[in-house]
C-alpha cells in the first residue's frame, strides 16, 4: 500500500465521516488518484465528548475544531474537514480555510412526532434543539412551545425523538441528505421564515498557511461561489462577534457578479429581532458582510446585546 498523499482529519460522527468521504472522493476525481492516496484520520473533539450541557456554556463552536486544529499545527494531519457553520470566525495563527465544497440545501428540516410542522404542534409541546438560533426562531413562531437543549449527533437526536423525550426536533437538511436520511423530515422550513446559520450546508477544508503542496491538492475542489458566499456570511458573523452564544442567521447567494445577503439577529427568547438585506458585487463579499453586521448592530443598540451574555 502506498504512503498517503494527503492525511484528512475529521470528527468521528457518521455525518463528519460522510463529509470526509465526500472530500476524499472529490480529491480522487480531481487528481486521478486511488482511494488509498488519501488517509482519513478520526480525531475525537471536546464538542463530541461534552454531552451534559449546552455548547454555549462549555466553550462554544471551537469545541468541535480545537483538537483537529492542534493536529494540523503539529503535522499529524494535512487538512481538516469541517461543517462550515461550526467554524469560529477567528482561526488559530498559521491556519486558514483553503477550500469549500459545493453547498448543499441550507434549509432546516423539522422532524415531528406529535405533528408534522411546528405550526401544528399541540399547545405546550416540547421541541429539542442545541442551536440557540433554532431555539430563538422556534420561540418566535410559537411562544407557547417548550424548547429544550438537545445534544448529540443526528442518530442520537432521532433516537431521543423516537423515545418520546420531545415532540419534535430540527436538523439541517444538508446533513440528512449527506446521510441519505432526508426522508425523516416532516416539514422543510422555508428560508424566509426560518433562515439558516451562516455557513449551513457547506463543507470547508482547513489547512496550514503556506503549505504549497496541500494548497495545490485542494485548489481544484474549491467551489468558487460557495467560497464567496461564505466569505460574506463569516464577515457578518465576525462583525457581530458571533459564536454559539448568539442567535444569528445569515445567508448569501451569488448570481453572476452580484451577491445578495440576508441576515438576522434575535434575542434568545425570539421576541426581539433585527434583520438586514444587502446587494453588492461578489468582489465585495467580505465588506458586504461586515456592513450588514454593522447595520443590524446599529439597529439593535448596545442594550440588545446584553441579553446574549
Amino acid at each position: 500500500m502506498q504512503t498517503a498523499t494527503l492525511r484528512i482529519g475529521t470528527r468521528g460522527s457518521p455525518l463528519a465521516l460522510a463529509q470526509a468521504h465526500e472530500t476524499r472522493s472529490r480529491l480522487m476525481a480531481a487528481h486521478g488518484l486511488p482511494e488509498d492516496a488519501f488517509a482519513i484520520e478520526v480525531i475525537s473533539t471536546s464538542g463530541d465528548r461534552i454531552q451534559d450541557r449546552p455548547l454555549s456554556e462549555a466553550g462554544g463552536k471551537g469545541l468541535f475544531t480545537k483538537e483537529l486544529e492542534e493536529a494540523l499545527l503539529t503535522g499529524r494531519i494535512d487538512v481538516a474537514v469541517h461543517s462550515s457553520k461550526d467554524m469560529p470566525t477567528q482561526l488559530p495563527d498559521g491556519l486558514r480555510l483553503s477550500a469549500f465544497l459545493p453547498r448543499e440545501d441550507p434549509r432546516d428540516g423539522f422532524i415531528g412526532k406529535a405533528a408534522p410542522a411546528i405550526e401544528t404542534l399541540p399547545h405546550g409541546a416540547t421541541v429539542g434543539s442545541s442551536s440557540l438560533r433554532r431555539q430563538a426562531l422556534i420561540r418566535r413562531m410559537r411562544p407557547d412551545i417548550s424548547v429544550v437543549t438537545f445534544r448529540g449527533n443526528v442518530q442520537t437526536r432521532l433516537r431521543k425523538l423516537e423515545e418520546g423525550q420531545v415532540h419534535g426536533t430540527i436538523l439541517a437538511h444538508a446533513g440528512l441528505r449527506r446521510l441519505g436520511m432526508a426522508g425523516v423530515i416532516t416539514d422543510l422550513m422555508p428560508l424566509e421564515k426560518f433562515p439558516p446559520a451562516p455557513g449551513q450546508g457547506a463543507i470547508c477544508i482547513e489547512s496550514r498557511i503556506g503549505d504549497a503542496r496541500v494548497d495545490a491538492l485542494v485548489a481544484p475542489i474549491n467551489h468558487h461561489d460557495t467560497a464567496l458566499a461564505l466569505a460574506c456570511e463569516r464577515a457578518f458573523l465576525a462583525a457581530l462577534d458571533g459564536s454559539c452564544r448568539t442567535p444569528i442567521a445569515g445567508y448569501a447567494t451569488v448570481d453572476g457578479d452580484r451577491m445578495h445577503f440576508g441576515g438576522l439577529i434575535l434575542s434568545p427568547d425570539g421576541q426581539a429581532s433585527f434583520d438586514v438585506t444587502l446587494d453588492g458585487l461578489v468582489g465585495e463579499a467580505e465588506s458586504l458582510g461586515r456592513r450588514a453586521g454593522e447595520i443590524v448592530r446599529d439597529k439593535a443598540g448596545t442594550r440588545f446585546f446584553e441579553s446574549w451574555t
